[in-house]
């Protein structure tokens, strides 16, 4: 797993050769208790639960930085390092 950004207590990460269970482009969110699985094209919920207000966050973030994210996902499927991404602020 690598942690690729961090912002308003929202963990954002990545995890390699991770295309097994959920087949398609996905980042994993972490905040407090909650975690969640979102798709990388759509910012789609793929699994667990995130407050409305951080998923809006979230979603706004996989929106601005949707090709940086592609990029590190094509890296993390092959087990190669990703690299960071910018926060929002």
């Amino acid at each position: 797993m690598a942690i690729i950004s961090m912002f308003y207590g929202i963990i954002v990460s990545m995890y390699y050769i991770d295309n097994k269970k959920h087949k398609l482009p996905h980042i994993h969110i972490k905040y407090q208790e909650q975690e969640a699985v979102l798709s990388i094209p759509d910012g789609n919920l793929i699994e667990g639960e995130l407050k409305p207000n951080k998923m809006k966050l979230v979603q706004a973030w996989i929106e601005i930085h949707k090709e940086d994210l592609m990029a590190d996902w094509d890296l993390a499927i092959q087990g190669e390092k990703v690299f960071k991404i910018e926060p929002l602020k």
